[in-house]
């Protein structure tokens, strides 16, 4: 069982993510907006699956790679920290465009949607580096019990992002409203973002191979 503190902050960190805007969030808020929220959270089931995917695989790997190869500690944190400063960067740059921009798109049914949200799911290069770079970071050898240790970790960003882009589904319509005249409101909230992403990543940099 993964320490508490360690649960805390990897918790933490995946909550920053979650809030960062990707493949995922734009999917789920366009959705939200354009066919309500019903369609948003059939979409989130597809990413939640997506999720599931990735869990089990990198905890399998994860298990045998960490076991196998100590080095990989410190190719997968420096990977992680670089990834992270490209999400700070890209909340923070000039330009930097709201997921809660209005978008019409054309209606789909239960079954596209829960596809589509899957697809995106699996091909968002935010979640693949969650999983196979940050989320070893959080992992220690000496408790035992590596595969289980992932499955705990992998657990938690599954309920964190879940309850999140939830939320974000059910008010997407009227956070859209809230920000169209607001957009000072929209620049503080990317920079609070860009520099809590900013401070992971130097954290993860500047950390000793475990």
């Amino acid at each position: 069982m993964p320490e508490l503190k360690d649960m805390i902050g990897f918790a933490l960190l995946a909550l920053g993510m979650v809030l960062t805007p990707g493949p995922n969030m734009i999917y789920l808020i366009s959705r939200s907006i354009s066919q309500g929220p019903g369609a948003g959270l059939i979409s989130l089931g597809g990413v939640a699956l997506g999720f599931v995917v990735y869990m089990v695989s990198a905890a399998l790997g994860i298990t045998a790679l960490l076991l196998a190869v100590p080095l990989a500690y410190d190719a997968l944190r420096i990977a992680g920290a670089a990834y992270l400063l490209y999400l700070a960067w890209q909340a923070v740059r000039p330009g930097g465009r709201s997921p809660f921009q209005v978008k019409n798109l054309p209606k789909d049914g239960p079954k596209k949607l829960f596809v589509m949200g899957f697809l995106t799911s699996l091909l968002n290069p935010k979640v693949a580096v969650l999983y196979l770079s940050l989320l070893p970071q959080f992992i220690r050898p000496e408790l035992g019990n590596v595969l289980g240790q992932s499955l705990v970790f992998g657990s938690i960003q599954i309920a964190t992002s879940v309850t999140v882009n939830a939320m974000i589904a059910l008010a997407a319509s009227g956070i859209a409203a809230f920000l169209a005249g607001r957009p000072l409101f929209m620049v503080v909230q990317r920079w609070a973002m860009g520099t809590a992403l900013f401070g992971f990543a130097l954290s993860m940099a500047s950390e000793a191979r475990r």
